[in-house]
């Protein structure tokens, strides 16, 4: 390939991963992040302002991502005298952990890849 790119031009590789069902996507870098700030705020609307997204798309994910999972990813508290909440479950820290090792994996993939085609 290197021999077809134009060598003025600074050509890189690039690629996202997600994980996917048939019907819907089950994780991504997206709601990696949804998850981290979850667990880091414990609130699903400070996850979602800190995002930027609405409080309604982040509970749709976090509906979606606990609907395809054996157990729940993210449990939640309605409001009361203390407020609500919510804590990431041991299984979806266990999710962060494997999808931001799989994402390590799939960039070191990229990077040996674009040394091959590119260089």
């Amino acid at each position: 390939m290197k021999n077809l790119l134009r060598p003025d031009l600074a050509f890189r590789l690039n690629g996202r991963l997600w994980v996917e069902t048939p019907d819907d996507r089950f994780m991504g870098i997206g709601r990696l992040e949804l998850l981290t700030l979850i667990q880091e705020h414990g609130s699903i609307s400070k996850a979602a302002q800190q995002m930027g997204m609405s409080y309604k798309r982040a509970w749709d994910l976090v509906a979606s991502l606990n609907a395809q999972s054996a157990t729940p990813l993210v449990q939640t508290q309605t409001g009361g005298k203390r407020g609500g909440g919510a804590e990431v479950t041991p299984e979806g820290q266990q999710l962060i952990q494997e999808f931001r090792e799989l994402q390590e994996r799939f960039q070191e993939f990229l990077a040996a890849e674009a040394a091959r085609l590119l260089l």
